[in-house]
Formats: structure tokens, C-alpha cells, sequence
């Protein structure tokens, strides 16, 4: 049987280093190049925080044996034990006897249930805030692109006093719009990473909601390269060269 398809975090990390390195060439001290060393540090920590993350928490599952253990305890007791006391015997001692066991019963089951969940909600919250901040990290790559706008290198642009000053000559813009494209992509890939160290319906959802977000980020930036092309010309210097556009789910 072959072995399961998984995502490798140290390929990551690599093919995140090498874009930062590109980024550094082209854009020295850029905030988009900072924006790289950022997600490059997020893509170490997942490796770690997902070996973490499998890892059993022994020390939940022994307590969960333990109050199990008990409960048991309590019910056998109560079966081998459970006959009337000698001379007089009323009803309602027998009630009472009742209650208390199943009062005992039901206060050690709900113990068990809390301990034995907790190790999952610890392990789904760890995941999660790991998420948020690839989230957070989506948007502010967004944002270093809002103001690269391809309409700037048309001949009838008119600019305003707060218009963006900008020097970037179409290929520059098109690299830059490419490398955004290209970090959204992989801040997708370490999110997808996340799966495989904890599967959970909550986790699996976040993970699907990254990723639609940075595919229509990625499709924002296609159509800004689609109007660079079309502004570039085919014959003009500097042309960018165009890549497929994300596919939408």
C-alpha cells in the first residue's frame, strides 16, 4: 500500500525562503520582503507546533482512565451493596440510597466527558490561532498591493496630489503583483499543512475559508497583471509575462 500524499513543511519553508531571497534581489527592504521573512518564520513554527500537536497528552488520558475507574467503582458498589439494612426498612432510605449513587454516577461521568474533550478543544484552539494569524497575514499582503495599480503606467493617467508615488516600470509592477500572488499561494500551503497534524470538522473549515480567501485575493492581482498586459502592449518594452489565474473551487 503506498504511502499517504502529505504535505512536507520543510519544502515549504525552502520554497518560502527561496521567494524571500528573490523578493530581497528585487525589492531590497521592501515591506513586501518583510512580509516574506514573516510567513518564512510562520512555516518554521508550524512544523514545530504540529509535532506538538500530535503528541498525546498522557497525562488527560490517565486522569480520563481514572474517573472511568471510579465511576465503575461507584456502580459496583452500589450493585453488591444495595439490600435492605436489617429490622425496620423504609422506602424512602432506598430512594435516597438511589439518588445518591446516581447523583455520584452522573457527577463523574460529566468529569469524564470534560477531561476526555479537553485534549481535543486544547489541541483545536492551538490549530486555530495558528490560522488566525495566516489569516491576518492574507489581508495585510492584500493590502501592499492595493495601491499597485497597472492604470498609473496608461499614457492618460491623470495622478492627484494623493495619488501613490510610485517608480516601478511595468515589469517591476508585474514582479511585484507576481510575488504577492506567489506568497497568498503558500500562506494557502501552510494552512493546509495545519490538516495533518490535528483532523477536526472546526479545523478543516478554517482551513477551507483560508483558502478560498487567498484564492480570491490571488484573482484581485490576475486581473490587475490582465490590465498591465493589456496597457504594456504587446510591443512595448518591459511586457509582463502573464501566469494562469488561480482556479476557483
Amino acid at each position: 500500500m503506498p504511502d499517504p500524499i502529505v504535505l512536507d513543511a520543510a519544502k515549504i519553508v525552502a520554497t518560502l525562503e527561496a521567494l524571500r531571497r528573490r523578493i530581497g534581489e528585487r525589492f531590497p527592504g521592501s515591506g513586501l520582503e518583510s512580509l516574506a521573512s514573516q510567513l518564512c518564520a510562520l512555516a518554521s513554527a508550524a512544523s514545530a507546533r504540529g509535532a506538538a500537536i500530535r503528541k498525546p497528552r498522557l497525562h488527560l488520558r490517565l486522569l480520563s482512565l481514572l474517573l472511568l475507574g471510579a465511576m465503575g467503582w461507584v456502580l459496583s458498589y452500589a450493585a453488591t451493596h444495595a439490600r435492605p439494612p436489617p429490622g425496620t426498612f423504609e422506602a424512602l432510605d432506598l430512594v435516597n440510597g438511589i439518588e445518591a449513587t446516581l447523583s455520584a454516577v452522573t457527577l463523574l461521568g460529566v468529569a469524564v466527558l470534560f477531561v476526555s474533550t479537553l485534549e481535543a478543544r486544547r489541541k483545536r484552539k492551538a490549530v486555530l490561532d495558528a490560522l488566525g494569524e495566516l489569516r491576518v497575514l492574507s489581508h495585510v499582503i492584500d493590502m501592499h498591493q492595493l495601491a499597485k495599480d497597472p492604470e498609473r503606467l496608461d499614457t492618460d493617467y491623470e495622478a492627484t496630489p494623493s495619488s501613490p508615488r510610485e517608480a516601478l516600470t511595468a515589469f517591476e509592477l508585474g514582479r511585484y503583483l507576481h510575488y504577492c500572488s506567489d506568497l497568498l499561494a503558500l500562506v494557502g500551503k501552510i494552512a493546509a499543512y495545519h490538516v495533518a497534524s490535528f483532523q477536526d470538522e472546526v479545523v478543516l473549515a478554517a482551513v477551507n475559508e483560508i483558502e478560498d480567501l487567498t484564492n480570491g485575493l490571488s484573482r484581485k492581482i490576475w486581473q490587475k497583471l490582465v490590465l498591465l498586459d493589456q496597457i504594456s502592449g504587446s510591443g512595448a518594452p518591459g511586457r509582463v509575462a502573464l501566469r494562469p489565474p488561480p482556479s476557483a473551487k
